[in-house]
């Protein structure tokens, strides 16, 4: 293989790469259904031309995204395939699962219906184009799922067990997929995306106004987008409390990249306002932050809900110390996972050596110290503890670029609602029709923030704790994935721009129409 840093860095930057790309469409597929949804619900109730012109044409809108989501979602799946074949091979019987059942029913589903929901006006009844409509939604739903029970599994594997003989994890508990991880994070990205299509759809009817095009139109459709985004940004907050408590359970060296915690404490604040130390490691004595403004007792309530415990830092982690109930509990320390990660290592090639020469005791005893210490298995591919902590910078850093542009966008809504009850104002306010409209784009930037959390939250690991990503990547040349990481930026950024094309062509089009 060529220089293997290199192909699990090229191979790192191609699946972000991708998933960068996909995320723009998967959130805004997520809330525009549902979305288009309740206009249809509100119009069939009412019969009024102003709801069903509404659903045409945000259900346009909608297509359009569509389509362009789903080439970027197939292009994702094959790359663990390409990429990260060693990945597939481990855990394919488990991660595969999910994507399967994604494909099978849920693609299925939302596929059927999306046909319906586009060419059935006026070819089926009324009710049945609404179901239909809401079944694509559900789908979309449905799809984003099983996509995230996936990734849950990833942070927290679980539901397997390592069969010896085929030197691979096998599945054995189903049901147990679907852990706190994973219902926290299907919960919060599909609210997220109500969240995102709520600002998508106020920004799109500000340029309206701002056009001075369709007034009573824009104004219903910034009212009922602006309720609706508020709703999700709600439940995106609360889910993602429950999200920063499982991953304190399971995932606690993430939440202290996070916060860019090196030594915890009993009643620990969060900073509210911090610029780290680039300098600071976890084994030298230097300050975590330039600068600092914390909020007392505040990560001692989001990751356990209680204002006095104990948050472990990265130097604690690494160490392995942890306080409950006031009292000093050792842990395994890094150092010590990475001892027993190797042994075992060789108790699997010892057992291995002994299956191919029919030993069955040295199978057994080889088998049993195997067993002891598989729960450290991926950290035996590392040879220093540095190896096993994530991009602390990036990972603060984006989790403050999320929590900043969150608390922005739930002042927004607040403000748009109060706007939409004084309809002169949002109509003569020019400077709010250009911050609604430049406000669309940050709102993908809050997303991708938390998506980059999650994912480089939990680097260096593939799966959390089981294979690292020096250890899950295919047997390719550095070349090779140099190649189609530039075949793939230019199909993307094609995609991307064809999509804003058609959609801006589309509103330039029908604004000049009267949609009122």
């Amino acid at each position: 293989m060529d220089n293997l840093t290199d192909v699990v860095d090229w191979s790192r930057m191609q699946f972000a790469l991708t998933a960068i790309y996909h995320w723009l469409f998967v959130p805004l597929t997520l809330g525009l259904s549902v979305l288009v949804a309740v206009m249809e619900t509100i119009y069939l109730r009412t019969k009024s031309e102003r709801w069903l012109k509404a659903t045409k044409f945000w259900m346009t809108l909608f297509g359009i995204n569509f389509a362009i989501g789903v080439a970027t979602g197939l292009i994702l799946e094959f790359e663990f395939g390409t990429n990260w074949s060693n990945y597939s091979w481990f855990v394919g019987d488990i991660f595969g699962a999910p994507l399967a059942i994604e494909g099978i029913l849920a693609f299925f589903m939302e596929a059927t219906f999306v046909a319906v929901m586009f060419f059935g006006w006026n070819k089926v009844s009324p009710r049945f184009h609404l179901a239909s409509t809401w079944l694509t939604a559900i789908g979309a739903s449905l799809s984003s799922l099983w996509i995230l029970i996936a990734n849950a599994w990833m942070q927290y594997p679980v539901g397997m067990e390592f069969d010896p003989a085929q030197m691979r994890n096998v599945m054995d508990d189903f049901w147990a997929l679907f852990s706190g991880i994973a219902i926290n994070k299907f919960f919060h990205a599909v609210f997220s995306g109500w969240a995102l299509a709520g600002v998508f759809v106020i920004g799109v009817s500000c340029f309206m106004l701002w056009k001075r095009r369709n007034r009573d139109f824009a104004i219903l459709s910034i009212r009922t987008a602006s309720w609706f985004g508020l709703i999700g940004l709600i439940l995106t907050i609360w889910t993602g409390d429950g999200s920063a408590v499982q991953v304190a359970r399971h995932q606690p060296m993430k939440l202290a990249a996070m916060e860019g915690l090196y030594h915890g404490h009993e009643a620990q604040a969060i900073s509210a306002v911090a610029i780290l130390n680039p300098d600071k490691r976890w084994d030298n004595d230097e300050d975590e932050y330039l600068f600092d403004i914390s909020i007392p007792y505040g990560l001692s309530i989001l990751a356990k809900h209680d204002p006095n415990a104990f948050v472990p830092g990265i130097a604690d982690i690494v160490k392995g110390v942890d306080i409950v109930n006031g009292d000093t509990v050792n842990t395994v320390s890094y150092a010590e996972r990475i001892e027993r990660g190797k042994a075992a290592h060789k108790a699997l090639a010892a057992y291995d050596t002994a299956r191919k020469a029919g030993d069955k005791t040295a199978m057994e005893t080889s088998l049993k110290d195997f067993r002891a210490d598989y729960p450290y298995f991926g950290y035996g591919y590392f040879n220093s503890v540095d190896e096993a902590i994530p991009p602390v910078g990036l990972t603060f850093t984006t989790f403050r670029l999320m929590v900043i542009l969150g608390s922005y966008f739930f002042l927004f809504y607040i403000f748009t609602i109060a706007l939409t009850y004084k309809p002169q104002l949002l109509e003569r306010w020019r400077w709010f029709q250009l911050t609604a409209m430049i406000s669309v784009p940050f709102m993908w930037v809050c997303s991708e923030a938390g998506w980059a959390i999650a994912e480089v939250g939990r680097q260096p690991w593939t799966i959390q704790d089981l294979l690292p990503t020096c250890a899950a990547i295919s047997d390719i040349p550095a070349s090779s994935v140099v190649t189609t990481f530039w075949m793939f930026a230019a199909v993307f950024t094609i995609l991307l721009v064809a999509e804003v094309s058609i959609m801006c062509h589309f509103v330039n089009k029908e604004t000049k129409t009267n949609l009122s």
